[in-house]
């Protein structure tokens, strides 16, 4: 058996320590500080050339134990017990009992996760979409109360439809936020549903959370935000149809650098956050510096801008912005860069630089 647990392992490029032992605690010290077989008529053998600390101990312990020239398993198993057990307590001789065999350990095994599906066989195969709906209506009663219990929320969900030829269908939705509400999610199921060719008809339905989150209860309000939880099923409707990924949303992030100043993230897996009122006010519209003609650290009164004459109406500024010396971006090789808003008598809101130490003018973006 340790041979054949070595070959698949080392296939799968795992090198490992292997121990074998009557005992946990044998198979624990060998397979931490050592390798091979704990025989059940000689563990003290197999044991006693390994370091104290292959007893799991606690480092303290350990550590004292050395310095008293017990460096060994073997050499402690010679030591009288009553002077160690007034010096380290029980605990130390329980542990090497434990290995050896002469007391019992109680192993208590972990209990397995929750399984979260449900599933309903019907004593008369549906086709119709309405049906569906009903049977896919009852399952998520069911999975939302388990998912309730354990104060959970359904974050992808996979509704299995059999059919009476033994075909199968399956449909899946992954939400944009977790929830439990049985009402909200059926909605969010019809669009799925309403493909699925019943050829002869269906006969059973089984629902599974396949992916779930923490969703702890939470106080009732007379004050309700129904605006947000619209704005999630319609980010999980249009996430159904091009991917939850592709759904994106600007998050503010800390840099003063225009194009460093925010974030793209997914909308399914972020939430909105504030900070984008700043003391000076950034364009709708950032794109990349396009050289204008202009001489002085003034806005030129008139200036050509994508092949558009443009006169200069009223400006606000400068307002100085510095390169993160600690960052390389070719952008920035410049230098300092003085930032104006530029109202034109056209209507055009633009945002230009000038670089004073590489004297120069650009537009890098459009207010709306």
């Amino acid at each position: 058996m340790i041979v054949d647990m070595r070959r698949r392992l080392s296939r799968a490029g795992l090198s490992v320590q292997i121990g074998l032992g009557n005992t946990r605690g044998a198979a624990w010290a060998l397979a931490h500080y050592g390798e091979g077989i704990a025989p059940s008529d000689d563990m003290l053998g197999a044991l006693e050339t390994l370091p104290v600390a292959a007893l799991r101990l606690e480092e303290k312990t350990s550590v004292a134990l050395q310095r008293l020239g017990l460096r060994k398993i073997g050499d402690l198993a010679t030591v009288p017990r009553a002077p160690l057990t007034r010096r380290f307590g029980p605990d130390l001789l329980l542990r090497l009992d434990q290995a050896l065999g002469t007391q019992p350990e109680e192993i208590t095994p972990l209990n397995d996760p929750p399984h979260y599906g449900v599933r309903i066989t019907l004593p008369e195969p549906i086709g119709l979409l309405t049906d569906v709906m009903a049977g896919t209506e009852r399952l998520l009663m069911q999975l939302c109360s388990k998912l309730k219990a354990q104060e959970m929320g359904a974050r992808m969900l996979c509704i299995s439809l059999r059919r009476v030829d033994q075909g199968q269908q399956q449909v899946e939705l992954r939400l944009a936020r977790p929830l439990r509400d049985p009402t909200r999610i059926l909605r969010l199921f019809e669009r799925g549903l309403a493909e699925v060719a019943a050829g002869f008809g269906i006969d059973q339905l089984r629902l599974e959370a396949t992916q779930v989150e923490t969703l702890p209860v939470q106080q009732i309000s007379h004050v309700s935000d129904r605006g947000k939880d619209k704005l999630d099923d319609l980010i999980t409707r249009l996430g159904t149809r091009i991917g939850l990924d592709n759904i994106q949303r600007f998050l503010p992030a800390d840099s003063h650098i225009p194009e460093r100043s925010f974030l793209i993230a997914p909308a399914a897996y972020s939430e909105p956050q504030n900070g984008w009122g700043g003391a000076n006010p950034r364009p709708l519209c950032l794109f990349r510096p396009e050289p204008i003609a202009g001489m002085g650290p003034h806005p030129p009164s008139r200036f050509r801008w994508r092949r558009i004459s443009l006169t200069t109406g009223r400006v606000t500024g400068p307002e100085r912005i510095a390169p993160e010396w600690w960052l390389e971006d070719e952008n920035w090789r410049s230098g300092l860069r003085d930032y104006w808003r530029v109202e034109t008598t056209q209507g055009r809101r633009l945002w230009l630089f000038y670089t004073p130490q590489n004297p120069g003018w650009f537009v890098h973006g459009e207010f709306a």
